[in-house]
């Protein structure tokens, strides 16, 4: 039976090179985002590459359609073995201008989609033996960043991955969180930051990284090295 991943958050920078690296391995792919004609390109694309792929347009700050959505992936790719979780709020937030009503924002897509998620697809990842769950997210959830104070709804999903881990490890499942401190080609930050650094505008003092080498990197978190996080670059 062919393996599935679920690539909740099919951006055009990791989700999509994370979508790319599952199927070259045969894993029937379930592309979930909020815009539908991306999702269709790239369906399109992997369908034409031999792959097995479903686009799934989605709201993901409407927690209480989960349970809906996970229905339409088990019913096109099937219970996926793989949760990749990429989604995330703007978390470029001045820690002097956050609210609580910001903070009850960032902590839909942070930790309650996630959740939600996670309790419709774990007990078939335990009751096989198993299974992964992925998160790739920014490096602000490590540290506080008083420009990004939005990462503290990171911080709290990485408190729950660690849980999770400790929980199930030694049932089967994988869970870990890469945590990135570059700038994804391929997405409008890494625009941003290459045009506002050819104007000559003062940009953050961060590297540049290919997602297909991020979408490597899960790839050997799940399948060889098993470390519960993961930090790019590693310094």
């Amino acid at each position: 039976m062919t393996k599935s991943i679920a690539v909740i958050g099919a951006g055009p920078g990791l989700g999509q090179a994370v979508a790319r690296r599952y199927a070259r391995e045969g894993y029937a792919v379930a592309l979930v985002a909020r815009r539908p004609e991306p999702l269709d390109r790239l369906a399109a694309q992997l369908t034409a590459e031999g792959a097995r792929a479903y686009p799934i347009a989605a709201d993901l700050t409407d927690v209480g359609a989960i349970p809906a959505l996970a229905e339409r992936i088990r019913a096109t790719a099937g219970d996926p073995e793989v949760l990749y979780y990429g989604a995330a709020a703007d978390g470029f937030v001045p820690v002097l201008e956050l609210t609580s009503e910001r903070v009850d924002e960032l902590m839909t897509l942070g930790v309650h989609a996630l959740l939600a998620l996670v309790r419709e697809f774990l007990p078939a990842m335990l009751a096989r033996g198993e299974g992964a769950i992925l998160s790739a997210q920014g490096a602000s959830a490590l540290r506080g960043n008083p420009a990004i104070a939005g990462g503290l709804a990171l911080a709290a999903q990485r408190n729950l991955l660690q849980a999770w881990h400790a929980e199930v490890a030694d049932r089967g499942v994988y869970v870990g969180g890469l945590y990135i401190g570059a700038a994804i080609e391929n997405t409008p930050f890494h625009a941003w930051l290459t045009a506002a650094e050819a104007a000559g505008e003062p940009v953050p003092a961060i590297p540049s990284v290919d997602p297909a080498d991020l979408a490597e990197l899960l790839w050997t978190m799940q399948h060889k090295a098993r470390e519960p996080e993961v930090v790019h670059p590693a310094a």
